[in-house]
């Protein structure tokens, strides 16, 4: 007999497990994570044996020589493995000298051409066991990178004061910096202040531009699968002259080669329904730059694509102005 939908709403009320649980596994993982911990607590073992001696990079060198060396730094610092692989793909794109001295880079593999593709978890753990040099500029990183300007003009202050020498030393307030940072990282990505289209909001407040973000009002009669909400709609749903889509990735996924196609196939409904109205979008960030195959399908979808480069930005409000007759409007006024 099949099933009523109460009868399946009952199973999985009263046959709920609450959390996945697999014992083989979780005894597996808790041999990882005492791994981990026994390697950190080795190290401040042999730190504190050697209390002022100035030989710690010595001790950490061997520590990143070791299985679970480079995870129990990460650990430590509160770094974590994405953001680790961000930042050696921004090393790989800049030329910066001082920066470059630091980690070493002119011992690090050359990339040739300009299709770049960020390295993964197997090749950065290969160059750290065969490299030396590599091995010792990534740790150079750890010890000294709060202090290069390059990264603190690039970095958000809150990753960059993961790279502080005091986590190294296993000082207590360091230490609690870690697990407070690490309790606050979800919140603190989620905030409306911590958002680029905070950005967009602004600029088109100073240029007193209505907006509304939303459903698009003739999408929602006609293509009510396809249609997506928008970022911004300016002036209004009704009769949109300008349409912002905000994508500003520092991760990477699988999912931005979707988020490309869903543009491309929003583009096809903005020309249906409304031809006379100019498609844009923000797209930017160090994940768009290393999945250029997504990017190079995103673009397409988009009239014109600006970032947040103050460049951009300035090029962005003179588009608005153009777009909108602002600048007849202020002639006419004159």
């Amino acid at each position: 007999m099949e099933k009523t939908r109460l009868d399946k709403f009952d199973t999985v009320i009263n046959l709920n497990t609450f959390y996945f649980l697999d014992e083989t596994f979780e005894n597996q993982y808790e041999g990882h994570i005492t791994a981990l911990k026994d390697t950190l607590l080795m190290v401040r073992q042999k730190l504190n044996e050697q209390q002022g001696s100035p030989n710690a990079k010595v001790i950490f060198e061997e520590l990143l020589s070791k299985e679970y060396g480079l995870r129990a730094l990460l650990a430590l610092s509160g770094v974590s493995n994405e953001s680790l692989k961000r930042i050696i793909t921004l090393i790989r794109i800049v030329d910066d000298a001082e920066l470059s001295k630091l980690v070493n880079k002119d011992k690090w593999p050359v990339d040739k051409g300009n299709n770049l593709s960020e390295w993964g978890d197997a090749k950065i753990a290969s160059l750290i066991k065969e490299n030396n040099d590599f091995a010792k500029g990534i740790l150079n990183l750890f010890f000294e990178g709060s202090t290069i300007p390059i990264l603190s003009r690039t970095i958000p202050l809150f990753e960059l004061n993961k790279f502080r020498m005091g986590k190294l030393k296993f000082e207590i307030p360091e230490l609690i910096d870690t697990i407070v940072r690490y309790k606050e990282r979800g919140s603190r990505s989620g905030m409306a202040d911590n958002n680029a289209e905070r950005t967009i909001r602004d600029t088109l407040k100073s240029l007193n531009v209505d907006y509304q973000s939303g459903d698009l009002t003739d999408l929602i009669a006609n293509a009510p699968i396809r249609k997506r909400t928008m970022d911004f709609i300016i002036p209004n749903k009704q009769n949109p002259k300008i349409i912002i889509e905000c994508s500003y990735l520092v991760t990477t996924s699988s999912g931005q080669g979707d988020k490309s196609k869903t543009e491309v196939s929003v583009r096809g409904l903005i020309n249906e329904h409304y031809p006379k109205a100019k498609f844009i979008g923000f797209v930017d960030g160090i994940g768009w730059y290393v999945r250029k195959s997504d990017l190079n399908r995103m673009v397409t979808a988009f009239d014109d694509v600006f970032t947040f480069h103050k460049d951009e930005l300035t090029r962005f409000e003179a588009y608005i102005k153009n777009v909108l007759g602002l600048n007849e409007d202020a002639n006419n006024a004159k």
